[in-house]
């Protein structure tokens, strides 16, 4: 998990979602029902499930402050709703000014600005402007422009633009916050001048802003056909299966942790964690079928996670990422391979662990063991290995 020195995640974040939807035809596109819930909740739901967030504020209309505040699927999700202006930058500004009240010496942490109209912005994607705004001050996702660019004015074209230098900007867009305070100094939101966004706001202030690779699936809903779209990738009937693999060698000390339980008299499992291949297998297949990373990258093998930390909070910790991108455990099912210690009368006991962890009826889950024919390093009864299978369902 991307952390800083004292534990907390890296950025904050603002979410704008207090636009009009004047293209959609006078629907509220943000309230609209994508896959069971409201589409704004599927793009905090992303945010959150990045591990780079720690405040979240949902900047919305005056108008339906209180409704959204009171909105129990947003528990968990956002830190504060506030109300926004009549355009893009007073919202923004009304979002990091609550930040800065609530923070004031947070002046150089990052803050993350993101369309509320962007539900299918992938964590990596979160994680990755984060990083690049803590290393470069600002940061801006884009994507090189594919079709031919024309010029044109009064129904006739003018000229060929050349795209090679060409980019569309998405969201999220980060910066220090007191980047941008200073930035509304030289420019106020409600002044004369309007920025379409945050990284235009800082051009015109001469601040560099750094740009990387954006996300294609990073779909802004602006027409009624881009809500199909972003249903069919959020639908709850959708498949998601996901693969995780661990192994480790035997190590000096006891007891064996392994599927949750403590097998007394049998060496541990060598690691930066307790070892436990099995609940690692499983948590790094849930990351895969929800797209949320792996276990690696959530705690690393260095000083941001504790050494000797129980698999069993990892694995939690996991289930919280789903749940926060309206996800939860289905079916898993497990093999563990390795010639020692004998596992055939510990199955039912790792099963009915896994299961507790996870929040689902011992029947969902399957473990299973195999000596791996007696081959490689898990035959020869120096590590043990896991594979596992996992499906996800949606909470919707």
């Amino acid at each position: 998990m991307a952390v800083e020195a004292e534990g907390r995640p890296p950025a904050d974040a603002v979410v704008v979602a207090a636009g009009s939807s004047r293209r959609m035809g006078g629907v509220d596109k943000l309230a609209a029902p994508v896959a069971g819930r409201p589409l704004v909740h599927w793009t905090l739901a992303a945010l959150r499930a990045s591990g780079s967030i720690d405040r979240l504020v949902l900047v919305t209309a005056a108008d339906r402050v209180d409704a959204t505040r009171e909105d129990p699927r947003l528990v968990g999700l956002v830190t504060a709703v506030v109300a926004g202006g009549a355009t893009r930058q007073q919202s923004v500004a009304a979002g990091v000014r609550w930040l800065d009240a609530v923070d004031p010496a947070g002046g150089d942490r990052p803050v993350l600005v993101h369309d509320g109209a962007r539900p299918l912005v992938s964590p990596a994607l979160v994680a990755a402007v984060a990083a690049a705004t803590t290393a470069h001050g600002a940061a801006l996702p884009v994507l090189p422009i594919a079709e031919t660019v024309k010029r044109v004015g009064d129904g006739m074209v003018l000229e060929t633009v050349d795209r090679r230098s060409l980019v569309a900007a998405q969201t999220p867009q980060g910066a220090r916050r007191r980047q941008l305070l200073e930035a509304w100094a030289t420019f106020p939101p409600d002044g004369d001048r309007e920025f379409t966004d945050e990284a235009a706001l800082l051009e015109a202030c001469r601040l560099p802003v750094h740009a990387l690779p954006g996300d294609p699936a990073n779909l802004k809903v602006t027409l009624p056909d881009d809500l199909r779209r972003v249903e069919l990738a959020l639908a709850p009937g959708t498949a998601r299966v996901g693969f995780g693999h661990d192994s480790h060698p035997f190590g000096p000390g006891s007891p064996l942790r392994l599927g949750g339980i403590a097998i007394e008299g049998a060496p541990r499992l060598s690691g930066h964690s307790d070892g436990d291949v099995a609940l690692h297998a499983v948590a790094d297949a849930l990351l895969g079928a929800a797209g949320l990373g792996d276990l690696g990258r959530l705690f690393p093998s260095d000083e941001r996670t504790q050494r000797g930390i129980a698999s069993e909070s990892l694995l939690r910790e996991v289930v919280a990422r789903l749940a926060s991108a309206g996800l939860a455990p289905a079916t898993v099912d497990l093999v563990i391979i390795g010639a020692r210690p004998r596992l055939g009368a510990r199955l039912d006991t790792m099963r009915s662990a896994i299961a507790g962890l996870l929040g689902v009826d011992e029947a969902a889950i399957n473990v299973k063991a195999s000596t791996g024919n007696l081959a490689g390093d898990e035959g020869a009864g120096r590590s043990i290995s896991a594979r596992a299978v996992a499906t996800l369902r949606s909470l919707a």
